[in-house]
């Protein structure tokens, strides 16, 4: 590959700070929970430069703050460590934080339980006094109150304890489990594609526990070493390819003080996947999916006996996707469900038996996630909206419309919210474009929202994205021109994608373009389409791409880019490149191989190249399972594309990833190369699927842009 003389980057002062501060996240609060009484707020907290959390208490009636604990008093001046199965848990759950990454409240909110280097610490919150539990050798994983907030249970050396908080002794729950048949543990594809991290469940009274046994015999195990540290052994990890066994998943139920263990039965030959569980104000009920998660069932279970009962039974025909707030209990009345049965987000209330008593958010509300429900005045409450780049804050009654609440900032936002048990408060988060994410504590019921104080650097770069729709109903689009930007001059173009299910690239968040807009001031104008096959846009536009993540997603890319040309005639269309990380350097590479008349050169970061080798869960979700559809797979692999490829390619990927595996990279430079087909390889050593080191961080992005300037 012939590069030529590219002028430097610049501001580079800029990516330095962007990187020291965790894209200008770190000093902000995470993790927000108000106190049963209603007058405090406990949240989680870095510094403005660093990574390790501390936890603090907000006080809602005077705004004062106290840091309640911090690492450097519990270690005592040691240094933090974290065992292989802890940092594979982070990676699951995308936390790039140390120090204090979760945190438990007792029911009652008196006491608080923290986790560190796979210790635990109960903390009384009058005293601040940390009492360290007595747990035996090795990490702590998944530590939980007990809902009467007299015990605390965890997963340790593959089997769940628990302590008795008045006594301090650890004893078993269960017994028996191993490396291979681990008990307590969510299994891989469960924490990665289902969004479920628990392995185990207490009853409502804190008498039994209903646990997962996962059974590995079978399943293909993955070794990660790190390549400049030969001498050391690697990370082993159990990963089930598509097409290939998964693990064996059961659930037993058992008393607290352990003995006799009873499992449940359902027809796990055609509901092989234990997708949810939930064990709050109802009884013990799971989602159970089939191999292709083209059915599913909603079970209750009768604990004494461990047998099931249907209470709802979906299908689809393309796939069904799942939404880890769902069931929700509400006692006696009976459960909350979300299904895009109708064509988009519907929330339905069905009664104990499963019947159906009331559509409760219509589909045509643009549900976008739930942030909970008031028992009391019977309100749920949701953000969504028409606009799928934003979100609003809506409450809506048994055969009422969504009323909007109100929210602080201004213009179109993106919210995350959290219903506080009671209904009395909402945690809520909001940001835009213009603004980075703040914080605050809402009453639910109207009055001053009360601010969680943030400490974050805020990002000088100015930041001014276009987004708008593209005509005849087509993909939104978001316009990132340079700071010197001249009308009627041509630039070259950066496509930014992702293209795939459950993300979207144009919203209304403003650190998700802090660093596209440093590579537009580079001189570029930097791109990027939400085409069919995202989320928010309805079942029909997202369900096109079954069976096909190579044709409808590419092409969507370039009709949009096409057609967005005659809205910014600044585009140069003859000089286009692409950049994409996970499933966005999968459409990136793509872009490259198959569409090198219109993209003529691509960084793809971390991308999936042949998906055989990806996992089971999400793979069979979108391509359906090998064996019955090999074509799907043969038209959505990089590797198909190979003999097309003319256009310079950048791969850069973790050697360490244990999610997107470095094998992807590697298959695809061992194809070209004996091809004769131009590309290069940058390895981040020892690096997963994220990338927190901040000066790599800031040497990953003067690459890209330095690649950029010399291809195009």
């Amino acid at each position: 590959m012939t590069l030529l003389t590219a002028t430097p980057v610049t501001d580079t002062d800029f990516l330095r700070e962007f990187a020291e501060t965790r894209r200008y996240l770190s000093g902000r609060p995470v993790n927000v929970r108000v106190t049963p009484d209603g007058k405090a707020a406990l949240f989680l907290r870095a510094g403005p430069r660093d990574n390790t959390q501390l936890l603090y208490e907000l006080d809602l009636g005077t705004g004062q703050t106290r840091a309640l604990l911090t690492p450097a008093q519990v270690l005592a001046g040691a240094a933090e460590t974290l065992s292989a199965a802890e940092k594979a848990r982070l990676e699951r759950q995308r936390v790039s934080a140390r120090g204090f990454t979760s945190y438990q409240l007792s029911a009652d909110g008196s006491k608080l339980l923290v986790g560190l280097s796979g210790r635990l610490y109960v903390v009384e919150r009058s005293t601040q006094k940390a009492t360290e539990l007595k747990t035996g050798p090795g990490a702590c994983i998944d530590p939980r109150f007990s809902p009467d907030g007299r015990s605390v249970s965890y997963v340790r050396e593959h089997d769940v304890r628990r302590i008795e908080l008045a006594k301090n002794v650890e004893r078993p729950v269960t017994k028996g489990g191993t490396a291979l048949k681990p008990h307590g543990l969510a299994e891989f594809v469960a924490q990665e594609e289902m969004g479920r991290f628990q392995g185990y469940w207490w009853s409502p009274d804190s008498k039994r526990l209903a646990f997962q046994e996962t059974d590995h015999a079978g399943v293909e195990a993955f070794t990660v070493a790190d390549p400049m540290h030969p001498e050391s052994s690697g990370d082993v990890f159990f990963y089930p390819r598509a097409g290939q066994k998964n693990a064996a998943v059961r659930l037993g139920l058992t008393a607290v003080a352990g003995g006799a263990v009873t499992w449940v039965k359902w027809n796990d030959a055609d509901f092989p996947y234990l997708a949810q569980v939930t064990w709050t104000d109802g009884p013990l009920t799971l989602v159970v999916q089939s191999r292709d998660q083209t059915k599913e069932q909603v079970l209750s279970v009768d604990v004494k006996t461990g047998a099931t009962r249907v209470l709802l039974a979906e299908e689809d025909a393309a796939w069904l996707n799942l939404d880890s707030s769902f069931p929700l209990w509400w006692r006696d009345q009976g459960f909350f469900w979300a299904t895009e049965r109708n064509g988009a987000w519907e929330v339905e209330l069905r009664g104990p038996d499963g019947a159906l008593r009331a559509s409760w958010v219509k589909p045509d509300a643009g549900f976008a996630s739930l942030v909970g429900f008031d028992p009391k005045a019977g309100a749920l409450y949701f953000t969504g909206g028409a606009n799928p780049t934003a979100s609003k804050l809506y409450r809506v009654e048994a055969g009422g419309a969504p009323v909007e609440l109100p929210v602080p900032g201004q213009g179109l936002q993106s919210l995350s919210a959290r219903l506080t048990g009671d209904g009395a408060f909402i945690a809520l988060s909001h940001t835009s474009t213009r603004a980075m994410p703040q914080t605050v504590v809402l009453p639910a019921a109207g009055g001053a929202p009360v601010p969680v104080p943030s400490v974050a650097v805020e990002p000088s770069l100015q930041v001014s994205p276009d987004i708008f729709q593209l005509p005849n109903d087509g993909p939104w689009a978001a316009v990132l021109r340079p700071r010197d930007f001249v009308k009627g001059r041509k630039y070259p173009v950066v496509l930014n994608v992702y293209g795939g299910p459950h993300h979207q690239e144009v919203t209304q968040v403003l650190r998700e373009n802090l660093v596209l807009q440093w590579l537009a001031n580079q001189g570029f104008i930097v791109v990027k389409f939400d085409g069919r096959g995202t989320p928010r846009r309805g079942r029909a536009w997202e369900r096109v791409i079954s069976h096909d993540f190579a044709t409808v997603t590419a092409g969507d890319q370039v009709a949009a880019l096409r057609a967005l040309a005659a809205r910014v005639p600044e585009l140069d269309l003859t000089r286009v490149g692409s950049y994409g990380w996970s499933f966005g350097g999968y459409l990136s590479g793509l872009l490259a191989l198959k569409h090198g008349d219109v993209v003529k050169s691509a960084v793809a970061g971390a991308p999936v190249v042949d998906w055989l080798d990806y996992d089971t869960h999400y793979t069979e979700r979108y391509l359906g399972v090998p064996a019955v559809h090999p074509k799907a797979y043969e038209v959505s692999s990089l590797l198909s594309y190979v003999d097309q490829a003319k256009r310079p390619l950048l791969l850069i990927h973790g050697t360490a990833d244990d999610n997107v595996y470095f094998l992807h990279s590697l298959k695809l430079s061992d194809a070209l190369f004996r091809a004769g087909k131009p590309h290069a390889v940058l390895p981040l050593t020892n690096f997963t699927h994220m990338v927190p080191d901040p000066l790599v961080t800031q040497r990953l992005w003067e690459r890209i842009a330095t690649f950029f300037k010399e291809t195009l």
